[in-house]
């Protein structure tokens, strides 16, 4: 057995009932992958490191947005609201299914809500966590 599609199924079997869609799974088994390359000790991901880095403030991003919360509040099953004042659906999976099932659009904001916040992109440990902790909520 190859050693990524081991990592993949090692972290599938560890996510027993948060995820709950097969896209949202075979996306956290990418990040997987990617963790696992980036640090082979990577055991899996982590709904409390997810919850510690949404609502941590970080340095290197836009003034405006130092945190995930400054446009999706500190509740993930809230509505939030970009700093232009557009509305932002709910992050929670609970509250909005189809979060994180489509690969292209968690590239997409996952590459401009890091770049905004953190002043670069999210490493694949912290994409992973985040998507188990919203699994969660």
């Amino acid at each position: 057995m190859k050693k990524p599609f081991a990592v993949a199924l090692m972290t599938l079997a560890a996510l027993p009932a948060l995820a709950g869609s097969p896209a949202r799974d075979t996306i956290l088994a990418g990040l997987a992958t990617e963790a696992k390359k980036a640090d082979p000790s990577f055991a899996g991901f982590s709904a409390d490191r997810g919850a510690s880095f949404f609502g941590a403030t970080q340095k290197g991003g836009k003034p405006d947005t130092p945190s995930c919360t400054s446009c999706h509040g500190t509740t993930p099953e809230a509505t939030g609201t970009t700093r232009a004042g557009k509305p932002v659906e709910p992050l929670a999976v609970s509250k909005v299914p189809t979060r994180y099932t489509d690969p292209e659009k968690v590239a997409k904001w996952f590459q401009r809500n890091c770049t905004s916040v953190l002043g670069r992109e999210c490493t694949a440990l912290e994409k992973g966590d985040f998507i188990t902790f919203m699994a969660t909520r």
